[in-house]
């Protein structure tokens, strides 16, 4: 995957929050909640080796959760869009 910021839907906004991508069948993984809109958002964690393509992201600050799937990987960071 590749990241591409020109083919977003909606526009994003800056967020510094701390999150979590839950898989299905169990287990997270701790993330930061860099950017968010209202289709996706951009997440970075300590490493992707592993991740599935699709989990959960939760925001508990927020007592925000919502399915996603990744569409763009580069290092630490992942670009999700809201399902």
């Amino acid at each position: 995957m590749i990241e591409t910021d020109n083919k977003r839907i909606a526009p994003r906004h800056r967020v510094l929050k701390q999150g979590r991508l839950a898989f299905d069948g169990g287990g997270a993984v701790d993330c930061m909640v860099r950017n968010m809109s209202d289709s996706g958002a951009r997440v970075e964690v300590v490493s992707p080796v592993g991740l599935p393509e699709a989990f959960t992201l939760v925001i508990p600050a927020d007592k925000f959760t919502r399915r996603c799937h990744a569409v763009w990987s580069h290092d630490k960071r992942i670009g999700v869009a809201f399902d």
